[in-house]
């Protein structure tokens, strides 16, 4: 990697039910890593703080409403990326307006915390899954 590489900027959100399961999707056909389990969100638009990129990510993906100050800064996970570095910063949250709709992924589903390890996942979220299992 070169000594000054190209940052993407990724957010992403462990949404918990009522019943402590967590929301993952399916990355669609066409998409890098297609078929892998993620959590919900995505690129930080140059302008945007991570907090309100989130935001709009999960309008777009899922049709939820979701205040800022509902998503509280969990992990983040650093990794390499083609020629491009990944940072990836997980939020939790607990409250949102809406239902959940698959509006962009090829599949969703709650999952219960401990199933998280058992799916697969990008490279990146892989570590993200041990470190949420720490706080929840």
């Amino acid at each position: 990697m070169e000594n000054n590489p190209t940052y993407l900027f990724v957010v992403a959100a462990a949404l918990i039910d009522g019943n402590r399961n967590i929301l993952v999707q399916k990355r669609p056909p066409g998409k890098p890593m297609a078929g892998l389990w993620e959590f919900p969100g995505g690129k930080v638009e140059s302008g945007e703080t991570p907090e309100k990129a989130l935001v709009r990510e999960l309008k777009e993906e899922l049709g939820l409403a979701i205040e800022t100050d509902a998503l509280k800064p969990v992990a983040f996970a650093s990794e390499a990326l083609g020629e491009k570095h990944l940072l990836l910063l997980l939020y939790t949250c607990h409250d949102w307006t809406g239902e959940a709709q698959n509006l962009e992924s090829s599949d969703m589903k709650w999952v219960p915390l401990p199933e998280l390890q058992h799916l697969d996942m990008p490279p990146a979220d892989i570590p993200l899954v041990a470190q949420l299992m720490t706080v929840l």
